[in-house]
C-alpha cells in the first residue's frame, strides 16, 4: 500500500513508522519542515511541507496512486478538509480524520468518514482503518488464553444475520460498532457494510476464525 499522512506531530510520525515497518510506502505532509526530525534518520518515505488540502500538495506526496489517507494534523477543520479532499477529488478508498471533538467525530463518522477521537488509541484505531485486513486484539484475559478481537469479514457476511458468526466459528460476538455506537447483537441483528465486529476467542482458534471470516459463509455451510 501507498498512504499519505496529513501532519507529522507525535501520531503521525508514530504512524508513519509503524506502517513502514509493515512494508507499506509512505509520504508525510506537514506545514513545518522541523517536524520531520520526528521521523528519525531511518525514514525511507517521502516529507513533503506544505498544507495537507492543497491539491498540488497532495499530488506531490502520491495521492493520485495512495491506497490510504490519514488527517491527523493539530486541527480539526484542517483534518476533516483534506479528508474530504482526499476522498471526493482524489477517490482514495480507506481516509481516515483525528478530530479532538467527540461530537464532531460523531457527525463526520455518520456522514461516511471515519474519524478517532480518543488520544490513547490514535494510532491503533488509525491504523485499524487502512489495513482492516486479520484482527487486532482489544483485551486479553490474566492467562492469555482468551481475548477480544476486532475481526473484519468478507463482505458475502453483509446482509446476513450477525449470529451467523457464533454458528460457524469458534468465536462469540461480544458487540458491534456501527457508526461509532456499541450494539449488542440479538437474533435479528444483521451484519452491515461499515460494521466493526468485536468476538471473544481463544487465542489458539484467533487463526481459524480470521480464515473463516476472510470468506464467503457460503465456503463454510458447504
Amino acid at each position: 500500500m501507498h498512504v499519505v499522512i496529513m501532519g507529522c506531530g507525535r501520531v503521525g510520525s508514530s504512524l508513519a513508522a509503524e506502517l513502514e515497518a509493515a512494508g507499506h510506502s509512505v509520504a508525510i505532509i506537514d506545514q513545518a519542515r522541523e517536524a520531520f526530525r520526528r521521523l528519525g534518520p531511518d525514514f525511507k518515505g517521502v516529507t513533503v511541507t506544505g498544507v495537507g488540502f492543497d491539491r498540488d500538495i497532495l499530488r506531490e506526496a502520491g495521492i493520485e496512486r495512495a491506497d490510504a489517507f490519514a488527517a491527523v494534523s493539530n486541527g480539526d477543520n484542517s483534518n476533516i478538509l483534506a479528508a474530504r479532499v482526499a476522498r471526493e477529488m482524489f477517490a482514495v478508498e480507506k481516509v481516515v480524520a483525528r478530530i479532538y471533538d467527540p461530537g464532531r467525530a460523531e457527525i463526520y463518522q455518520r456522514l461516511g468518514i471515519p474519524t478517532v477521537a480518543t488520544v490513547l488509541w490514535t494510532t491503533d484505531q488509525i491504523l485499524r482503518n487502512l489495513i482492516p485486513e486479520g484482527s487486532r486484539s482489544e483485551w486479553r484475559d490474566a492467562s492469555g488464553e482468551v481475548c477480544l478481537c476486532e475481526m473484519h469479514p468478507h463482505s458475502g457476511w453483509y446482509g446476513r444475520a450477525i449470529l451467523l458468526i457464533d454458528e460457524l466459528t469458534p468465536a462469540r460476538v461480544a458487540f458491534v460498532t456501527r457508526l461509532g455506537v456499541g450494539i449488542i447483537p440479538d437474533e435479528h441483528t444483521v451484519l452491515q457494510e461499515g460494521d466493526l465486529i468485536h468476538v471473544m476467542v481463544a487465542e489458539a482458534d484467533t487463526t481459524r476464525v480470521e480464515a473463516i471470516l476472510a470468506q464467503s459463509p457460503e465456503g463454510e455451510r458447504s
